[in-house]
């Protein structure tokens, strides 16, 4: 008799089922922007347009996201993740770089499937018409100063991921092989560094950690801005994971802990500055820097994120969480 808890299988196998909604999500996008060098040769734009690609791309996601809320609120999160599959076979639809984007429509929809039966089927903790004034206000003013973090580490991240490969291919004319290990050393960066950071902030505290991340970033922009060359950019991006890698989940950990009860509520609304990240960092470099001017222009996301370390005392765990 297990009083209606799942074997232990069955949380691994639910465990296993998320990580691969994340790992379909990461596949498809590294396809897309490391494909986007072809692409652009392909059809004939420049970086303006790359750039207004880019935030259609980022709206989109910031609506799915926002569509996704609703579905699970009303029918649980595992709808809400097999839907996945949709967008990967709109995507492979009407894309000219086909082969790529086919392969990642197939490898999401496989997943999507597999999720079926792999996805908790519970439904969301809040319920649509739960009356609000049953409910502890949430911490707006804490919720702010994490989400602003979250925000900077993204502008990073959309940064490195929307521009490396192209910085590399047209910048400065990387061989086409090369390109895509600017993103590449940069993801590979971001894994190492979310390995290790659990056990420095157990050390160190979250602060300290989030500081070095910081500098680790700003110090990896320096490098890409300061050596035009594919080795020295390539180096550049890979320091620059730290800020994913280290203080994206240093800031959500601490969201989870501004309100246990409605924890769920806190993250989600943290998660959307991600978006606004995402749409500074894919759009801006685009905009003001083009060919071998995007190597300085990394300085600008940096700059973002040094200018929001202040906040990383929001971040510092209080007596009872700890």
């Amino acid at each position: 008799m297990n009083d209606g808890v799942p074997p232990v299988t069955g949380q691994r196998g639910r465990l296993v089922a998320v990580g691969a909604a994340y790992a379909a999500q990461g596949f498809g996008y590294a396809t897309v922007v490391t494909a986007l060098p072809a692409l652009k040769d392909r059809v004939g734009i420049d970086e303006a347009t790359v750039a207004l690609l880019l935030l259609g791309t980022c709206a989109a996601a910031a609506l799915g996201s926002v569509l996704a809320d609703l579905v699970a609120v009303r029918w649980g999160s595992r709808q809400a993740l097999v839907a996945t599959a949709g967008t990967a076979a709109v995507l492979a639809a009407g894309a000219p770089a086909w082969l790529t984007l086919v392969l990642a429509a197939v490898v999401v929809t496989a997943i999507a499937a597999a999720g079926v039966a792999g996805f908790a089927p519970e439904r969301a903790a809040r319920r649509v018409g739960e009356a609000a004034a049953s409910r502890t206000p949430l911490p707006r003013r804490a919720i702010w100063a994490v989400g602003a973090l979250v925000f900077a580490a993204f502008v990073v991240d959309a940064a490195v991921s929307s521009w490396s490969t192209l910085y590399l291919a047209d910048g400065l004319g990387a061989a086409p092989g090369l390109t895509p290990l600017g993103y590449g050393a940069y993801l590979v960066a971001v894994l190492a560094a979310r390995l290790a950071a659990d056990p420095a902030v157990r050390r160190f505290g979250r602060a300290r950690v989030g500081v070095a991340a910081v500098v680790l970033t700003a110090m990896g922009a320096l490098l890409v801005a300061v050596l035009p060359v594919a080795g020295g950019a390539i180096a550049g991006f890979a320091l620059m994971g730290a800020a994913a890698g280290a203080l994206v989940p240093i800031a959500f950990s601490r969201a989870g802990e501004l309100l246990p009860e409605r924890s769920d509520e806190v993250i989600a609304r943290v998660n959307l500055f991600n978006y606004g990240g995402a749409v500074a960092g894919a759009v801006t470099l685009g905009l003001v820097a083009a060919g071998p001017a995007l190597g300085p222009a990394f300085l600008i996301p940096a700059a973002i994120l040094v200018a929001c370390a202040p906040l990383l005392r929001a971040v510092r765990a209080s007596t009872r969480a700890r």
